[in-house]
């Protein structure tokens, strides 16, 4: 499942190829994703130029712009928000020349050059020649939502505005870690997956971060100090951080942008290694299931 690191990873590779590009077209062949696609989508969306791309949480978030004159696109239009989660099998690719669809093809833009108009001739320089954006799902846990809030109102969004804070943000530390777990007897693998306290930890980088901390991850979230916290905190950022400049993870359907897998499960200290030897100290990972996810960890290394 895509977490943080992969859809960052996402995120940077459109960067250069989608900001500033005209969506000359949409195409949606199947409208049953987390929650339908909404009819008016091509209409809401045809003719406006992607301005920035953010993210929040696992969330891909689209600037949607109004173009100035935009066949088909109301003058007074305000700007919005394409708000794109990957689920669990989702991803966004770039085509410069896209393949023929195929069964869990479920939405293409087609962006041109932001100066394009749709008299005008392609140019064919790679700049402004016109791509496709394909969000592919075979599983159909992912969501591509429109809305319409101006960036000042856009966290209270209903599905953005419980999210926990962002592991990069300046405010996370062990403090912020400790004080938001006073009182809680949730195992912490329990309480960082959650969300609610930091968002993007998903269950890999659970595992590897409490690992790099020295905590067992069924240890009670209110029971540890401040000083473990602190470690904790610096291992969630380090790990995360990693796992971005590796390209993510791919277990099975996540890629790039650009079709790239992700390289990180290479690196794992203890996801996916039960029985083989930990990297420290030699003693066996073990594996347990908490709240229905695999959990891995080393007895000895972790307490």
């Amino acid at each position: 499942m895509p977490e943080l690191p992969e859809v960052e990873v996402t995120r940077r590779g459109l960067l250069p190829h989608v900001v500033g590009r005209r969506i000359a077209d949409v195409t949606v062949r199947h409208r049953g994703l987390r929650w339908p696609v909404e009819p008016e989508l091509e209409a809401r969306l045809i003719g406006r130029v992607i301005g920035r791309i953010e993210r929040r949480g696992k969330y891909l978030l689209l600037e949607c712009l109004p173009a100035a004159g935009a066949e088909g696109l109301e003058v007074d239009a305000a700007p919005g928000w394409l708000l794109i989660h990957l689920g669990m099998t989702g991803t966004l690719r770039v085509y410069p020349e896209a393949p023929p669809p195929g069964a869990h093809d479920h939405l293409d833009l087609v962006l041109a050059a932001a100066g394009d108009v749709a008299e005008a001739a392609p140019d064919t320089g790679p700049d402004t020649a016109p791509i496709v954006l394909r969000f592919r799902d075979p599983r159909r846990f992912g969501a591509i939502i429109w809305s319409p809030l101006p960036e000042s109102a856009l966290a209270e969004h209903p599905l953005l505005r419980k999210l926990g804070i962002e592991p990069f943000d300046p405010r996370f530390d062990g403090a912020w870690l400790h004080r938001h777990t006073r009182g809680r007897s949730v195992a912490i693998k329990t309480a960082l997956l959650a969300g609610d306290i930091v968002v993007g930890v998903g269950n890999i980088y659970c595992s590897e971060s409490l690992f790099r901390a020295g905590i067992r991850p069924t240890t009670a979230a209110g029971r540890l100090s401040l000083a473990r916290y602190e470690k904790l905190a610096v291992a969630v950022r380090e790990t995360l951080a990693e796992a971005i400049a590796r390209g993510g993870t791919t277990l099975r359907d996540f890629v790039g942008s650009d079709g790239s897998s992700g390289y990180f499960q290479l690196d794992c200290l203890v996801y996916d290694r039960a029985g083989e030897p930990c990297r420290v100290c030699g003693t066996p990972i073990r594996q347990i299931v908490q709240g229905q996810r695999s959990t891995f960890y080393c007895p000895h290394c972790q307490h």
